[in-house]
């Protein structure tokens, strides 16, 4: 398994590491993904340690405490060998602070992550959305007691914008607080926002992606495909999962899987393993998050790594998943790519 620098750290994590969104399953949203309990959580962990993944990622509102619980039962023992992230900021109770990144939730939000995770400290922990009603000053003086007291060692946050993350790094560094150095953000062959502003941010402040539904929530399987209908396991059976969903056009999804399908015919790998292998060759990309349902899932998921895609696999993949950029990004990347080259790596 690789291990790469985490940000401008000197942490490094391996290239994948194993979501828990499908540890417990205790509501319809999180059970649609998976309902592993405690003794098929410990056999993912097992096989994920075998193949040197020991990076697990949950967050408190994962089946409301359950998955961290269950993660914290299935790494009992050896804590030492194994790299926890965990999030919080999305709304954990019904009381008016139960929600948010003020010093009153975030404090209450890692205490109780680290009391169901059996552990002493998270080894990174992420904003789980920014909170635009706190002052950022406060989010990140409390994020910084917190890493004073042992608590947390590495600083991240997801789902920002550009401008949230880009504040947030100024803030560190105008009163000398710990600073992000990873972005959990979906980032996928058919979610490729990420690369407009946030990645140009990633490799200039040195903020490494962490990503998020790699496979573009479940529509990267290998199983959905032109003129077929909706598998009856896929989770985007579920209303509540489907509605959640970054938006997507059937044809666009189309153009891009069948591109997909001729990479595996010349790879002999599988569509996922495909997708996931794209995503480890792109700039600032330091881990990918990978769900599994279940050891057969996890097996081939991991088989994402050991190889590399051709330049003209990736430029096959590049030019069926292309889109138009938004403004400004199409002014200056048609008008002024002298002064404005892509991100490379």
């Amino acid at each position: 398994m690789e291990f790469r620098l985490l940000g401008g750290s000197g942490f490094k994590v391996p290239v994948l590491s194993l979501g828990t969104g499908t540890f417990g399953g205790t509501n319809e949203f999180f059970g649609a993904w998976g309902k592993s309990d405690v003794a098929e959580a410990t056999r993912l962990v097992d096989i994920s340690l075998e193949a040197g993944m020991n990076m697990f990622d949950s967050a408190d509102v994962y089946s409301n405490g359950a998955a961290e619980e269950i993660l914290g039962q299935a790494i009992k023992g050896r804590r030492d060998k194994v790299i926890i992230s965990t999030k919080a900021t999305f709304r954990a109770g019904e009381g008016p602070n139960d929600v948010g990144s003020s010093r009153y939730h975030l404090i209450r939000a890692v205490e109780g992550s680290l009391r169901r995770l059996q552990t002493d400290y998270i080894d990174l922990f992420q904003l789980h959305a920014f909170d635009a009603q706190t002052p950022v000053e406060e989010t990140l003086r409390t994020l910084d007691d917190l890493v004073r007291a042992g608590k947390i060692r590495y600083l991240g946050c997801s789902n920002f914008s550009s401008w949230h993350l880009m504040k947030s790094l100024a803030v560190s560094e105008k009163y000398g607080l710990e600073r992000y150095v990873a972005h959990q953000a979906y980032y996928s062959l058919i979610g490729r926002d990420y690369e407009w502003d946030l990645m140009p941010i990633a490799l200039d402040q040195k903020v490494s992606a962490v990503v998020w539904s790699p496979l573009g929530w479940g529509r990267l399987t290998g199983k959905i495909r032109r003129g077929q209908p909706l598998p009856q396991t896929s989770r985007l059976q579920t209303k509540s999962v489907a509605d959640a969903a970054p938006p997507i056009e059937d044809e666009y999804l189309y153009k891009v899987v069948d591109a997909l399908d001729e990479v595996a015919k010349e790879t002999g790998k599988t569509v996922p393993q495909i997708a996931l292998n794209w995503l480890l060759q792109r700039p600032s990309v330091a881990n990918v998050i990978i769900g599994a349902r279940n050891e057969e899932q996890l097996r081939a998921n991991l088989g994402a790594v050991g190889w590399n895609l051709t330049p003209e696999q990736v430029a096959k993949l590049d030019a069926a998943s292309k889109t138009k950029l938004p403004y400004p990004n199409f002014h200056q990347v048609g008008t002024f790519l002298e002064r404005n080259p892509p991100p490379v790596s």
